[in-house]
């Protein structure tokens, strides 16, 4: 294997900026690896290895320029397969946008082109962002390469994938319900979910506006934070951008000082239906925040219990709306278009061909909560939860600076094991969901191997709104203390592919 594919993120980039290695040589050496090993992985659904090595030769010209280069200059990234790119296949893993080639860049997409992040090609993901394994893709599913024969978290487990396979060392997710955390916790790396309009929407596709957003995930936390400040940031183009400075997280993932600060441990998120090896790990990570001089206290946040249910009637519902628009008409896919069927007649044709059995689950689901006479005892009842969530986040932020918890209840799960059991496979977000409904920022970094089955497991760290840096300075102390007890990274006991 080739070395500069297990370097950081940051290592990367300082070595195009010396000039020890060229951002040519970085980009060929993960697209060698993607050719090597994504037959099996199978993390991506496109790769755009001529617009990856043009952009590698830019940076390159910029140096011999004598130009200074971004913090990432040259880094290679995966983008999943949700943001649009101009130029390049976006089909959000399905069949509805097969083919699909969009007109413009999402503000994140242009972002990174500005920072001269060379975007490799986009990845898996369960369709339309709906799911928790990666395996309502239309076009496969992606393996978890700790067990290739296992999920990779959803529904961004093509991004995490890639990370944990060494074909990218940074990438970007997003996550409505966790799809940036639970992937990261089962792969064995790090993602981040930021405030609430942090980062721009504008170019996402959309499954659920109040709860979708995009995120930075990379295999360290300071590779996580410099990507973090790449993307974020005021966006007129997307009416919930937060106008306000981007928190200090690069700062803060360079700190990694817990001392002093409170951190709670959210009651309601352990016991039954959770992994014995997941629940050991996580205490010895809390265990270790108080060995680090952290002050840790349990916390009661009784709405959370709730969270899910709510979730699964404001998503839905949201969605139905949302993909209201790929009606055969506009763009995508269109079926029985022959002449001798009505407008009606082809988008019913069209959306039974195009959307998968998830998708088509949630639609009827968000149409009914919706339809009159069922609105109010439904979605109105789920929006009255949603407060009480955002109170019982806003009480416990009284008392302590984070909250703590472990990511998933399990570790990575057999593809297709869940796969005729949609309320078992909703579980896996048990512990994500209450940060989307409310708002907040929230992490999921390493914090070791489960016993029972030798796979990663992920601490959860949630923080207030517009609090993001917090998540960093907890993050890295964490991360540090764990890579010094273990002697190396995580993912260095990964087996080979």
């Amino acid at each position: 294997m080739n070395d500069l594919i297990r370097w950081t993120a940051s290592r990367t980039a300082a070595a195009i900026a010396s000039g020890e290695v060229s951002a040519v040589e970085v980009t060929r050496a993960h697209l060698d690896r993607i050719g090597a090993v994504d037959e099996k992985v199978h993390a991506f659904l496109h790769v755009d290895a001529e617009g990856a090595l043009a952009a590698a030769e830019r940076v390159d010209a910029k140096r011999a320029a004598g130009e200074e280069l971004g913090p990432l200059a040259g880094v290679p990234l995966a983008l999943k397969d949700v943001f649009t790119t101009r130029g390049v296949p976006t089909t959000c893993g399905s069949k509805m946008l097969q083919g699909w080639i969009p007109p413009y860049d999402a503000t994140v997409t242009r972002r990174l082109k500005d920072a001269d992040v060379v975007i490799l090609g986009k990845t898996n993901m369960d369709e339309f962002a709906m799911g928790s394994s990666t395996e309502n893709s239309a076009y496969g599913p992606t393996g978890n390469p700790w067990d290739l024969a296992r999920i990779p978290g959803g529904s961004g487990g093509g991004s995490a994938a890639a990370l944990a396979a060494f074909e990218a060392p940074l990438a970007i997710g997003t996550d409505t319900g966790g799809s940036i955390r639970q992937p990261a916790a089962v792969t064995g790396t790090v993602g981040v979910k930021p405030t609430y309009g942090g980062v721009s929407r504008y170019g996402l596709v959309a499954f659920s506006s109040s709860l979708d957003q995009g995120g930075p995930c990379a295999r360290t936390v300071l590779d996580t934070a410099l990507l973090h400040e790449a993307i974020a940031g005021h966006d007129p183009m997307d009416s919930t951008s937060i106008d306000a400075p981007v928190p200090p997280v690069v700062e803060a993932a360079r700190a990694g000082d817990v001392r002093g600060l409170r951190v709670g441990v959210v009651k309601e998120f352990g016991g039954e239906g959770y992994q014995a090896g997941v629940e050991q790990r996580f205490h010895e990570a809390v265990e270790l925040l108080s060995s680090l001089g952290a002050e840790v206290v349990e916390v009661s946040c009784p709405s959370f219990t709730s969270a899910l249910p709510a979730y699964y009637l404001i998503a839905p519902s949201e969605c139905s709306s949302n993909l209201a628009r790929f009606d055969a008409m506009k763009y995508g896919l269109r079926v029985g278009d022959d002449g001798t069927r009505s407008a009606e007649e082809v988008t019913a044709l069209t959306r039974a061909a195009g959307f998968g059995p998830e998708v088509k689950r949630r639609i009827i689901l968000g149409t009914y909560a919706l339809s009159s006479g069922y609105y109010d005892a439904y979605y109105g009842q789920a929006q009255k939860v949603r407060t009480l969530i955002a109170r019982d986040f806003a009480a416990a932020y009284e008392r302590v600076d984070v909250l703590v918890s472990p990511t998933t209840p399990t570790t990575a799960f057999p593809i297709g094991e869940r796969a005729d059991d949609p309320m078992a496979m909703y579980l896996a977000d048990l512990c994500t969901i209450p940060s989307n409904l409310a708002g907040n920022a929230a992490m999921s970094l390493p914090c070791g191997l489960a016993p029972e089955d030798n796979l990663p497991v992920g601490l959860q760290i949630i923080a207030p709104a517009m609090a993001d840096d917090r998540l960093y300075r907890v993050g890295a102390a964490v991360e540090a203390a764990f890579v010094d007890r273990w002697g190396h990274p995580l993912l260095d006991e990964a087996p080979a592919l």
